[in-house]
């Protein structure tokens, strides 16, 4: 074997939960490799795409909107297996990681030997290297004087566990207590996984890639205004913006509708400032423009890329508009409301205000759903795949509290 792959590969994983068992999936994986005295040789990480709701995210705070471009498991088994092959797995409370790593393998159909004889557990060695230490990451790291910032982040609590064992092997110097570990890792036979084509993906991956959509349109030149490539784009865009928020993965689904409706940039723009205009004449139709009426006019304008001015000359046309009115999305009493993800307060409580708000919480997404609920609204659930499918709005928890809020009035 290639001498290069002796040494250590310290992982660490976030993940949507604590079990397995309880279908939770890694997020994001992250490995450190060091050579056998502890020297670093190289680190790789990525999000990865768990087809599920992401958990706590409070917690890793991971987004959705990142998650949905990174590759799942499957997808990087290869390239994985290729920095674990040979080398002793090390980890901050190693049980859990090699539990989540095994199920992810066998998910893949790709099942690796048993890595827990061998392996090192940083968190169980503080107890002869870090005696008063706590066993945390961070309480260990606090101890022996190594820097943990941004905690939760899988390659930045690998760096941090690597450096926790470099100074174990400083403190055991010159012996390994760890020798035996190296050569059993050495000779232990991986199965083959072939390499994929998968870009590891980092957090803030949707930052630098998604623009705002219009920017992501062709610029072509526009057609004539017709009905008929309106209406559905209109209808989109009432759903879109329910909850004065365009996720990234909203916007995807208007480029998407743009492409299938042969729009251009020039189109969509004007489309957009029909919109806008169809929303001013029906704030102004009773002949008051409220403050909060306005306001939605401002956001609404924002989010469709129009510049403040555009308001303004919404209100003050005097023609109505030319497509029929838009936002007439309303939750009704007794209407089917369902809600997924981890949200704050807990999802129990959430229920609860739908029913005193008349509405009938519900627990899974069927066509006749009227709304979902997500706490993150690009999430990759099978609850918002169902909704999506449906064409049912997706909103994020204020969006919720605030449409209850209406209705009370």
């Amino acid at each position: 074997m290639d001498s290069s792959q002796h040494g250590y590969a310290v992982i660490d994983l976030e993940t949507t939960g604590l079990r397995p068992s309880w279908h939770d999936r890694v997020i994001e994986v992250a490995v450190v490799l060091l050579d056998p005295l502890g020297r670093i040789t190289g680190e790789w990480s990525t999000l990865v795409n768990p087809q599920r709701d992401l958990g706590p995210q409070h917690i890793h705070g991971i987004s959705a909107a990142d998650v949905r471009h990174a590759p799942g498991f499957k997808d990087i088994a290869g390239a994985l297996t290729e920095l674990l092959r040979g080398r002793v797995p090390v980890a901050h409370n190693l049980r859990f990681d090699l539990g989540f790593l095994h199920d992810e393998y066998a998910r893949a159909g790709t099942p690796i030997p048993d890595l827990s004889p061998f392996g090192i557990c940083t968190m169980t060695e503080a107890i002869r290297f870090l005696p008063a230490a706590p066993r945390t990451l961070a309480g260990c790291c606090a101890v022996a004087d190594i820097s943990l910032d941004n905690h939760h982040d899988a390659l930045i609590d690998a760096r941090a566990a690597a450096a926790l064992l470099r100074h174990y092997l400083r403190l055991s110097h010159p012996t390994s207590p760890w020798t035996a570990c190296l050569t059993a890792a050495a000779g232990l036979a991986w199965p083959v996984i072939p390499r994929s084509a998968a870009t590891p993906v980092r957090r803030g991956a949707s930052g630098e890639r998604d623009n705002h959509f219009l920017a992501r349109l062709l610029d072509r030149l526009p057609r004539a205004s017709d009905t008929v490539r309106a209406d559905p784009y209109f209808a989109l865009l009432d759903q879109v913006l329910l909850d004065h928020h365009i996720s990234a993965t909203e916007a995807d689904m208007l480029i998407a509708l743009a492409a299938r409706l042969d729009l251009s940039r020039a189109d969509a723009l004007r489309l957009h400032h029909d919109y806008l205009n169809a929303l001013a004449h029906a704030a102004k139709a009773d002949g008051v423009v409220t403050p909060a009426e306005r306001h939605e006019l401002d956001l609404v304008a924002a989010l469709l890329g129009l510049p403040p001015a555009a308001v303004e000359q919404a209100l003050a046309a005097a023609a109505p508009p030319q497509h029929p009115a838009v936002g007439g999305f309303r939750l009704q009493p007794g209407d089917l409301v369902v809600f997924t993800g981890d949200m704050a307060g807990g999802r129990e409580l959430w229920e609860e205000r739908a029913r005193q708000a008349g509405y009938a919480a519900h627990s899974n997404v069927t066509k006749r759903v009227r709304l979902l609920v997500a706490a993150d609204p690009d999430t990759m659930s099978g609850k918002a795949r169902k909704a999506r499918a449906y064409d049912i709005p997706i909103v994020t928890p204020d969006a919720f509290a605030r449409m209850s809020a209406a209705a009370d009035r």
